[in-house]
């Protein structure tokens, strides 16, 4: 699959591939089992939800990688889903996620997990310019409160 770099710099898409590089460094630390919001031609993993299979209506489990569509209305509900999988699920979610620290779901979700902001912009999907944005990776995970909640 070919992109095109004019239209993910636009806000024409929400789509922003991971870049591979970035992504290997990550899954050798946590060894992902799942890509809960990918496209066949961008998965992480090999199992992986699809738009069709619609990560938002599956329950998550085990290590879940998440670089959901970058939305004013969409990123939140991802981000709540990974939220809630970690704390009902017993998930471990790692989420790639654009820094808006003005955002309600950052400050309701993001600001509750383990947060790392990303040094300077990644090149998505390849692409030859850096995203127009600062990025950063939030951890949800269970911890020992949600045992006794």
């Amino acid at each position: 699959m070919s992109l095109n770099t004019d239209l993910m710099f636009s806000s024409e898409t929400d789509m922003w591939e991971t870049p591979q590089s970035f992504f290997d460094k990550i899954n050798a630390v946590f060894r992902f089992e799942t890509d809960v919001c990918a496209t066949a031609e961008n998965a992480k993993c090999k199992n992986f939800f699809s738009p069709e299979s619609n990560g938002l209506e599956k329950t998550w489990g085990g290590v879940c990688w998440m670089n959901p569509p970058y939305g004013r209305n969409i990123t939140g509900k991802w981000v709540e889903k990974a939220y809630n999988s970690a704390k009902k699920n017993g998930a471990t979610v790692v989420c790639l996620l654009p820094a808006r620290t003005d955002t309600k779901y950052w400050h309701d979700y993001c600001a509750k997990g383990e947060i790392f902001f990303v040094k300077g912009r990644l090149k998505f999907g390849g692409a030859k310019d850096a995203a127009p944005f600062p990025s950063a990776v939030v951890v949800f995970r269970p911890q020992i409160e949600d045992a006794f909640a």
